[in-house]
């Protein structure tokens, strides 16, 4: 038997390896990538985390998962072996395109710092270890810093078009207006307002109304960004009900009032914040909650290709047009698979549609295309759909969240009529340009990547009440029946602040 050419044995070689997953002919680990906030002691959130794109030797950025196990690993420990800390580690997030998610969750401060290795193998990754020099401060130290720094440190954008956007109704804010107007017209028996004031970065509120359970998410942002962030003393209202509440014209009499609310709409003049679920879910991330915007990242299911090729809900009955949905999908079942998973506001409409089985958010990805239908206001499961890999068929609504405005139709989702009367063409046009389809959920993506980073909410909110305070044109006050809100205990985590806390004159 004739032995093979030597360039031809190698080739064969090659492409053995490859075929069996060998991890040391696609990725080089010097080369790969490695960024992101994580690496950066003054950067203090909820859960840290950075970014891995893999390069393969030739200097190319892979663009899909290595085969096999991928043997990337985190090592975060502290710099000094007399200091003992908690901190979790999970494993990398593959996000099936050739980049990972890196994420670790402090449980106490660190003073000399951190060391964090980044391994392939047992081969360090781009400029492996990293060295974060101390103080390193866990989510429940409270060392609040100069905000022009903080800002800085966290890269926060210079604009926000919707906040520019809401604050343009608002040139001043009145504040005895508001004292005077809130209270009548939004604080009834069925009112869901809580009045904040915050005095030298303590929080003090008010509950106006019944249904103001929900002010624990307020809280906790608010006592968050304390902790990291010298606030402006400001006094205004949070809308905690799903319905935006200031429907006054802009040039009217009386003039609108600047409400706080997690939703916004057309008809509507309210100053719009990160919704509660994304933002609850950021504070807690790792701590027992699953879908969140770094989880869900490598959580979407099967790649592009092997994805089944029909249109996805599941949800509640809040909107009419999700029972459409379902009728569509028992006329369509070869494009559409939709079902409602609880019956409330149409209870009457359960033996004839049906009700079908809670689904695990993550296995939604499995489906090629999501149908995104507005609940009671805006749907907020849409951050967590455009973070996955699927094509999301958007309807058409008057209600938005604050990311919206940085969207495009065509180029980062797929838009559909209100009354989805267009909704199975859609589906009809994507199955026949699979490229262009694909192009599209890729866009949303990459858009969704970047402006749902959770230190990007930390901006969203610091800027929010920036702006509000600039325009108050009266002193803010902590007022009668209001109470501090504590900060949380942690008895298990002493910090001590290395910071010299500025005065107000120099702020």
């Amino acid at each position: 038997m004739r032995s093979l050419p030597p360039a031809l044995l190698l080739q064969l070689r090659l492409a053995l390896l490859v075929a069996a997953g060998a991890p040391e002919v696609l990725v080089s680990a010097p080369r790969s990538l490695v960024w992101g906030p994580g690496l950066q002691a003054a950067v203090v959130l909820p859960v840290r985390y950075f970014y891995l794109q893999a390069v393969n030797s030739e200097g190319q950025n892979l663009t899909r998962s290595p085969p096999g196990q991928t043997p990337f690993k985190v090592v975060v420990k502290s710099l000094s072996p007399k200091e003992l800390v908690r901190i979790h580690v999970p494993k990398p997030l593959d996000r099936n395109d050739g980049t990972f998610l890196m994420r670790y969750r402090m449980y106490e401060t660190v003073n000399e710092g951190l060391k964090i290795e980044v391994l392939y193998g047992d081969e360090h990754v781009a400029q492996s270890p990293y060295i974060l020099k101390g103080p390193v401060y866990h989510e429940y130290c409270e060392c609040p810093e100069d905000p022009q720094a903080w800002q800085k440190t966290l890269s926060c954008p210079t604009k926000e078009p919707q906040i520019a956007k809401d604050f343009a109704s608002f040139p001043s804010i009145n504040l005895q207006q508001m004292l005077n107007e809130v209270p009548k017209r939004f604080g009834d028996e069925r009112g869901a307002i809580v009045h904040y004031t915050i005095l030298d970065n303590h929080i003090y509120r008010r509950s106006l109304g019944k249904y103001t359970d929900f002010k624990m998410f307020s809280d906790e942002i608010l006592l968050s960004l304390t902790r990291k962030v010298l606030l402006p003393d400001l006094e205004f209202y949070v809308n905690l009900g799903d319905w935006p509440l200031e429907h006054r014209k802009v040039n009217g009499t009386p003039s609108p009032i600047p409400i706080i609310s997690w939703c916004g709409s057309l008809d509507s003049r309210d100053v719009v914040l990160p919704t509660y679920d994304i933002t609850h879910s950021t504070l807690e991330a790792m701590r027992g909650v699953t879908n969140d915007l770094l989880s869900i990242q490598g959580n979407t299911g099967p790649s592009w290709i092997n994805k089944t090729e029909r249109a996805f809900f599941r949800g509640r009955d809040s909107r009419e047009e999700r029972l459409q949905l379902v009728q569509l999908s028992k006329e369509n079942p070869q494009l559409l698979d939709a079902g409602i998973t609880g019956y409330f506001f149409f209870q009457e409409k359960e033996k004839e549609l049906g009700k079908a089985k809670l689904m695990g958010f993550f296995d939604f990805f499995k489906y090629k295309y999501q149908v995104n239908v507005d609940g009671t206001v805006a749907a907020y499961r849409y951050p967590y759909l455009m973070l996955g890999d699927s094509l999301v068929l958007k309807q058409d609504s008057p209600y938005y969240e604050h990311f919206y405005m940085a969207l495009e139709p065509w180029k980062h989702y797929v838009p559909i009529k209100r009354n989805l009367s267009d909704l199975l063409e859609k589906v009809k046009w994507a199955k026949e340009n699979d490229e262009e389809a694909e192009k599209i959920a890729k866009e949303g993506q990459l858009m969704a990547r970047d402006l749902l980073q959770p230190h990007r909410l930390y901006c969203y909110y610091y800027e929010v009440l920036q702006k509000y305070a600039e325009r108050q044109s009266s002193k803010p006050e902590v007022r009668d029946g209001m109470e501090l809100v504590p900060q949380p205990e942690d008895n298990t985590a002493i910090c001590q602040c290395h910071r010299k806390k500025p005065s107000r004159e120099e702020l």
